[in-house]
């Protein structure tokens, strides 16, 4: 699979990631069976050799099971750590947690931080994060607190890169004025279905025009070398085989996802994500499947050239209107 360089770090990665948000089965506290466990393995491995290197986790994920699952890998493929870029993400914390009554909400606090990424290294069994990212904006974020956590994860050797998920333009300027190291990831939701980002560049000046949270930020993004990694970016699969009742321009898309696919001897996974790989910022798509098959059908995008005509024909096809 080809490459690409997070701006801001050594790291080399392949363009596609993989997300490991389901792995861990259920999101309750029933410990994982061995078929579990052994399915979570399976799809990892079949990422693995599908050519991925990124895999993405977050410390809530099923509640804790899917960094944890993740560390049967190792036995499964000795020696993988040194080959692939673990990123895990923290700041979303459960209602009830830790005491009953709490209320679900984020939590960017030096404490939370640093006892979130210890958490994570225990179930990964690993030492270190290449990127740890912060979830979603806390609106009671202290700059000064995040900085302080960021120091002491990167002084012990706990955590490598930074970065953030969800957030603003101007939530990363407040970030960047106190904290020293760079923001290099900025993992956001971005698909043909959910195309905010790339749709406001086109609307300035319109009616409906951009809105207040995705202005600029694809632009700010790239300007200040910051990685965009896509969540969601398959849309649930609607694309793929939309129900009789879904909206017109959802069936016209997928309709023109299926011509392409077929016109190109490739997947519809393959041309779905080659639309994002097609942008010249270099989106990462994170690929969220637990189905091996699917995993391997995703990364024939790194196959796909869409010509800009292509390209355009999704893009308006999905948003249901032409270019102004």
């Amino acid at each position: 699979m080809k490459t690409y360089t997070i701006p801001q770090t050594d790291l080399e990665v392949s363009r596609l990631a993989y997300g490991c948000m389901n792995i861990g089965a259920r999101w309750d506290h029933a410990p994982l069976t061995d078929a579990e466990k052994a399915a979570a393995v399976e799809v990892v491995v079949a990422a693995v050799e599908a050519g991925i290197t990124l895999f993405d986790h977050a410390d809530i994920y099923t509640r804790g099971k899917s960094e944890a699952v993740f560390a049967g890998v190792w036995q499964a493929l000795p020696g993988l750590r040194d080959r692939i870029v673990l990123q895990s993400k923290c700041g979303i914390r459960f209602a009830d947690d830790p005491h009953p009554g709490d209320p679900a909400r984020y939590d960017f606090s030096y404490q939370h931080i640093v006892d979130s990424v210890d958490g994570s290294l225990r179930r990964l069994k690993t030492d270190f994060l290449d990127i740890l990212l912060l979830h979603r904006p806390d609106p009671l974020v202290e700059p000064e607190e995040v900085a302080r956590a960021f120091d002491a994860l990167h002084a012990g050797g706990k955590v490598r890169h930074f970065g953030v998920s969800n957030h603003t333009a101007g939530q990363m300027e407040l970030l960047r004025r106190t904290v020293d190291q760079p923001l290099v990831i900025n993992q956001v939701e971005v698909s043909l279905l959910h195309a905010h980002l790339i749709n406001e560049g086109i609307l300035a000046n319109q009616e409906g025009g951009p809105s207040a949270r995705t202005t600029g930020l694809l632009d700010y993004c790239r300007l200040h070398n910051v990685m965009i990694q896509a969540w969601s970016p398959v849309a649930g699969g609607r694309l793929f085989n939309p129900p009789d009742d879904a909206e017109a321009h959802i069936r016209e898309a997928a309709a023109l996802v299926a011509r392409l696919a077929e016109a190109k001897q490739t997947s519809k996974e393959a041309i779905v994500l080659g639309w994002l790989l097609r942008h010249p910022a270099g989106i990462q798509p994170v690929v969220g499947t637990t189905k091996p098959a699917r995993v391997r059908s995703s990364c024939l995008a790194d196959t796909v050239d869409l010509t800009r005509e292509e390209w355009y024909a999704l893009f308006t096809a999905a948003r249901g209107a032409q270019v102004p």
